[in-house]
């Protein structure tokens, strides 16, 4: 959908994004998987690929939770996930490839594999939603009725729950704050895709083991496909796509200003429901506060981290889920509720996150055809060198 024109008097609507956000935003992402890739690359090179293999398969059967065991000569591990035992085989006699010791040395290639799937299963959500849709109706008035279906039941049925209605909440900055909106308007794209790859990477680098790592990875993919299905049955008009009867103005897309990653053509406009961008946010903001050494602290048990560190940590935990929160209502690009049903998805996704184990036999079946050897990860490496 264009970016939006305004026909009518508007107030001061903060400054748009800047116009080298359409390059530089992009430029920001790859910088930092190439710094990803560099930092967490393996060290260990003087010994061969199949010796190095070979010798941390154990341990990371042990990271993975599952239990080693050879069969018919090759060494398989299985787990069992809900009562599903799944089994997969070591890969390694392929370690030897070059494709394998690129892999084993540049281990967090595999982590831009899943997210690069994932953005795949987005770009359909988009026309499955069409497709889903009556087609005497069509996506966009489905949309907007589900958006107004929001508002009336936020300030109706749920006001004690939602006191604060989002037009006001930006008419507020709008009228007594424009700067603080040009900061939200500029950071809303940079908090979103830049932001998370560059929290994934500093977890992978920091989680004590993969077990740690991988569980906040598997929370957030599984309340992307969470996100994902509501897309497809429930698409949902944000607040600036609605008519101007309802008071919203689009800050961030003044004039032609438009993020690469909310203007293509693959994005769905109608993907306000639930937010993902809180999804990313909250997930990230729990890792923030398990990995501060708080919770532990209140537990009694004894923490690693030094008073500084985890005050650091702590502040990051409650204030950047309330920095997003603000970001994406300000800029009337989500509504409360999104908000609070991605916080039940984001919970329900890390109490089932194991279900996603039951996708390695696929993963086994991808490495096979590609004679590719699965790469132990470097995670925790950090910790063992000290």
């Amino acid at each position: 959908m264009a970016s939006t024109n305004f026909t009518r008097d508007t107030p001061d609507l903060g400054k748009p994004q800047l116009a080298s956000h359409a390059w530089l935003e992009p430029i920001v992402v790859v910088g930092i998987m190439v710094g990803s890739l560099i930092v967490n690359r393996r060290r260990d090179s003087s010994k061969s690929a199949s010796e190095s293999h070979s010798s941390r398969l154990g341990n990371y059967a042990i990271l993975e939770e599952g239990e080693a065991h050879l069969s018919n000569g090759l060494q398989t591990k299985s787990e069992n996930v809900y009562g599903i035992t799944i089994k997969t085989r070591d890969s390694s006699r392929w370690a030897h490839h070059i494709h394998s010791r690129i892999l084993q040395k540049f281990p967090f290639l595999v982590e831009m594999f899943y997210w690069i799937m994932n953005y795949l299963f987005y770009s359909v959500t988009k026309s499955t939603a069409q497709w889903l849709s009556p087609a005497q109706i069509g996506v966009v008035e489905v949309a907007r009725g589900h958006a107004i279906d929001i508002l009336n039941f936020e300030h109706e049925t749920a006001s004690w729950i939602f006191p604060i209605k989002e037009a006001d909440f930006q008419s507020y900055f709008i009228q007594n704050h424009p700067s603080i909106l040009t900061m939200f308007n500029r950071i809303y794209s940079l908090i979103h895709i830049p932001g998370t790859v560059l929290f994934l990477s500093w977890y992978y680098y920091v989680a004590k083991n993969h077990a740690s790592f991988a569980l906040a990875r598997r929370t957030m993919t599984l309340g992307n496909l969470a996100a994902f299905l509501v897309f497809c049955v429930y698409p949902c008009m944000p607040p600036r796509l609605l008519p101007e009867s309802y008071g919203f103005y689009d800050t961030v897309r003044q004039g032609n200003a438009e993020s690469i990653w909310v203007g293509g053509k693959s994005i769905n406009q109608f993907a306000a429901m639930p937010s993902l961008h809180f999804t990313y946010a909250f997930v990230i903001g729990c890792t923030f506060l398990h990995h501060s050494g708080f919770l532990q602290r209140l537990r009694g048990q004894p923490t690693q981290k030094s008073p500084l560190t985890e005050f650091g940590l702590l502040t990051l935990a409650i204030c950047y889920p309330i920095l997003v929160l603000s970001v994406i209502v300000a800029t009337a690009n989500h509504y409360w509720l999104d908000a609070v049903v991605a916080i039940v998805t984001v919970t329900l996704s890390f109490r089932f996150n194991r279900i996603l184990i039951v996708l390695l036999p696929l993963e086994y079946a991808l490495c096979w055809c590609l004679r590719l050897a699965k790469p132990v990860p470097t995670t925790g490496d950090r910790a063992a060198r000290r």
